[in-house]
């Protein structure tokens, strides 16, 4: 006789077997016989304020280790983490969600079963939309196919998937999980020599070639395959925003974030004048491209992502990103081209931190002494806004050492993500860059963060509103109550918190926060409501134009 499990063992089984060590989440009475099976697993779950938040964590977590999962109730819980996953969905990040049901028996006595909206297909039909893959667990025969299926399409293709579990199902006799494979795609032979020839003799053709490299490198693990062909080719290598940290930022061939006329302009101009443009990974997204003040030739471009090859106008389909890059690197691309060109360790180097005791704290100055303040350990996690366009140019010492939602650009990001990235990673120390309206957002979860003894730094750019959109078009709806967010820790009755009104302040409050490292620190960032980064600037006026 075959041997049996249960659907919900069965889904514990997988999740454990694909090398998920945390699940996120907040519970609820049509998920609490499945929460029992994962606290009697080898994974540990983390309770978080939020259904939102347990989505942002449980996003920051699947970034820095390859997977996450984030469980929750009914409609309730799974509607409260939508937006969280609708941006997993955008920027290619691996997410298993799963949620509770109403059990099958209860539905045709009970029709109006509290949480339910319109029907009972109603929530997977609305994350049908936002991932690769859903179903509804009904059927003891084909859940297990429907969970495999589920988790290859996840960790093949970075994108969330979505997993709905009758509460009455959860014990439902099912086969056993045997041996846990995931299908990799593969490489057409005959259509990769031909794109690598036409790539081999557009490269070697090329005076000024450079490579652009985005986060699909992060998100596929070919961080040590870009540094191979890096330094074969010799060409210097920029990084789209969203990609920041595919490659250590202390590599000398490392020019810095490639955002178009937002950027540095060394940068821009280095990208935008060069005769060749291999593009590896990466979205050509509107925040990417500078709102499009990007000016890419397509004649001059060669575009290889995890979807299609493109080498200027001809397409190649089935072949797969490590398959180009690794064949690439063994390929014969003529004399070594050195280039003349300032990596992003020697521009920040060039802007030495001086500070000047009494002046008022300005962004711009902000994040020249953050660049100096960080160490080997830190991950810099920042939130949307001047949080994100100010941190562009900090200098990351490792690969994958920097988060953002950078194309998404879902405020609230960055707080929760932290707690995600830290629960991964406990010897990593969370740098977070958040803005006053994003932490009103998603703040909470610093209960969390005090509650797992994490240590995270958070700084909040305190310029009392939404300045991005004071620059689009100013209003009073750009306005948000001033919080005392230094006195955060008070409240939890856990951490340490202090104000910084000027570049004095901020020295003797980066010295303590350092030194805390056995509890969180918030430093409340004073700013004027009107001052900004320069890139924030160059983009307000932009989309400005736009609205």
């Amino acid at each position: 006789m075959a041997k049996q499990s249960t659907i919900g063992r069965y889904l514990v089984s997988r999740l454990e077997q694909a090398g998920l060590g945390h699940v996120f989440g907040i519970p609820g009475d049509y998920v609490l016989g499945f929460y029992d099976l994962l606290v009697a697993s080898r994974m540990q779950v983390i309770g978080t304020c939020t259904e939102a938040g347990a989505g942002f964590a449980a996003d920051g977590y699947a970034r820095v280790s390859g997977l996450g999962a984030v469980c929750v109730t009914y409609c309730v819980g799974g509607l409260n983490s939508l937006n969280a996953v609708a941006g997993a969905y955008a920027e290619k990040s691996p997410l298993i969600v799963i949620s509770g049901a109403p059990g099958l028996g209860e539905r045709a006595h009970s029709p109006l079963l509290h949480h339910k909206v319109r029907d009972f297909q109603t929530q997977r039909q609305i994350y049908e939309k936002v991932t690769v893959a859903a179903c509804s667990l009904e059927d003891p025969q084909s859940a297990p196919q429907q969970i495999d299926d589920a988790l290859h399409a996840c960790i093949l293709q970075k994108r969330p998937v979505y997993l709905e579990l009758p509460r009455d199902m959860v014990e439902a006799r099912c086969a056993a999980p045997g041996d846990f494979r995931v299908p990799l795609p593969q490489t057409d032979p005959a259509v990769l020599d031909e794109c690598l020839a036409e790539t081999v003799a557009m490269l070697r053709s090329a005076t000024r070639p450079i490579i652009l490299a985005g986060v699909e490198i992060h998100r596929f693990g070919l961080q040590e395959e870009l540094v191979a062909l890096v330094e074969h080719t010799g060409f210097p290598v920029a990084a789209t925003i969203l990609g920041k940290s595919v490659i250590s930022e202390l590599h000398p061939q490392y020019i810095g974030v490639y955002e178009g006329a937002m950027g540095r302009e060394e940068v821009r101009v280095a990208v935008e004048s060069a005769d060749c443009v291999l593009i590896l990974g990466a979205f050509m997204t509107d925040i990417n491209l500078g709102i499009y003040t990007a000016n890419l030739d397509v004649n001059r471009t060669i575009n290889v992502n995890s979807e299609r090859a493109s080498i200027k106008r001809h397409h190649f389909d089935e072949v797969v990103l490590a398959d180009f890059i690794r064949a690439l690197t063994t390929a014969d691309l003529g004399p070594r081209r050195e280039h003349a060109i300032v990596s992003a360790a020697e521009a920040a180097e060039a802007r030495p931190w001086v500070p000047e005791p009494s002046q008022p704290m300005r962004v711009r100055r902000f994040f020249e002494r953050l660049n100096h303040f960080l160490e080997d350990s830190d991950v810099v996690i920042a939130d949307v806004g001047d949080s994100l366009f100010g941190a562009a140019d900090l200098v990351i010492r490792h690969r994958t050492d920097f988060l953002s939602p950078a194309y998404y650009t879902s405020m609230g990001f960055a707080v929760p993500a932290a707690v995600g990235v830290q629960t991964f990673d406990r010897s990593a120390r969370a740098i977070v860059v958040v803005g006053d309206g994003a932490f009103q957002m998603t703040g909470q979860e610093l209960s969390t963060a005090a509650r797992l003894g994490l240590n995270p730094i958070v700084f909040v750019l305190n310029n009392k509103g939404y300045t991005t959109e004071r620059f689009i078009r100013e209003g009073p709806y750009n306005d948000i109550h001033d919080w005392a967010y230094h006195l955060v820790p008070q409240l939890l009755r856990q951490g340490w918190g202090t104000e910084v009104h000027t570049e004095g302040e901020l020295e003797t409050a980066l010295q303590q926060a350092r030194a805390n490292t056995q509890s969180l620190s918030i430093l409340n960032i004073h700013l004027d409501k009107m001052d900004t980064s320069k890139a924030l600037e160059r983009l307000a006026r932009r989309l400005g134009e736009r609205a």
